[in-house]
């Protein structure tokens, strides 16, 4: 799977942080990202009802000065992404949003532009795709896409929405860290836990974790590194 080295990536954890609005946290990170760009193309197809999604994702980017289409509404899906400044992809369901994106067959000139130096930026399941495959993405396989394989923009894994042990508590259940253990029981890539609130920005070779929380890094054999923001993670994940 190819690795962009124009990238020029935000891969936010979360849409929403508690307390704040839709990607309200992310804003001072989007508008630098976003330098240069008139309008954003959204990519709503993670969540069944695109065009409520495309509304609260328009009213986001427009008070930060940004106009947004939505690949929902375009005629031609390819050339939507072809012509695209930019893109967001939203959050919902990962393995959604990786099926449509392939039957709508967009996904290598996702790939293609973002390769080019096309900002792309994601929350949560658009974090996800942006990885080498959907496989650390917390969600349900609520439709089976033809393969598992992303977009290839980053050479490690993201789980979004990381959460740690409670202490104390009598859950018996897996925890996020068993799940990325048993990840790495079959692969050898890294895992970046990204908490709520926590951001990665990508600008060519560089990995920098930003916003309000911080990131569990795990690696194949080694113990989990802990990190928060501002760090470079660009050597933890190579």
């Amino acid at each position: 799977m190819l690795v962009a080295m124009a990238r020029r990536l935000l891969l936010v954890s979360t849409s929403t942080v508690f307390g704040t609005r839709f990607l309200e946290h992310a804003f001072p990170d989007l508008r630098e990202v976003l330098e240069g760009v008139g309008r954003v193309l959204f990519i709503p197809h993670a969540l069944r009802d695109h065009a409520g999604y495309a509304a609260t994702a328009r009213a986001a980017f427009q008070e930060i000065g940004f106009g947004l289409d939505s690949l929902h509404e375009a005629k031609d899906p390819r050339q939507a992404v072809l012509d695209a400044e930019a893109i967001f992809c939203g959050g919902g369901n990962t393995f959604r949003l990786l099926d449509r994106l392939v039957r709508l067959d967009v996904l290598d000139a996702i790939r293609s532009r973002a390769v080019e130096g096309m900002p792309y930026t994601g929350a949560s399941a658009g974090s996800n795709l942006a990885c080498p495959t959907i496989m650390t993405t917390n969600d349900m396989p609520i439709v089976e896409p033809p393969s598992l394989d992303a977009l290839g923009l980053v050479s490690f894994q993201i789980n979004p929405h990381y959460l740690d042990p409670v202490a104390g508590s009598m859950h018996m259940g897996e925890t996020r860290e068993t799940r990325i253990r048993e990840f790495h029981e079959e692969n050898d890539v890294p895992v970046v836990g990204l908490r709520e609130g926590a951001i990665l920005r990508v600008e060519g070779d560089a990995i920098e974790l930003k916003g309000r929380a911080g990131a569990r890094i795990f690696r194949r054999g080694r113990d989990p590194v802990e990190l928060t923001p501002v760090a470079s993670i660009a050597e933890l994940v190579a």
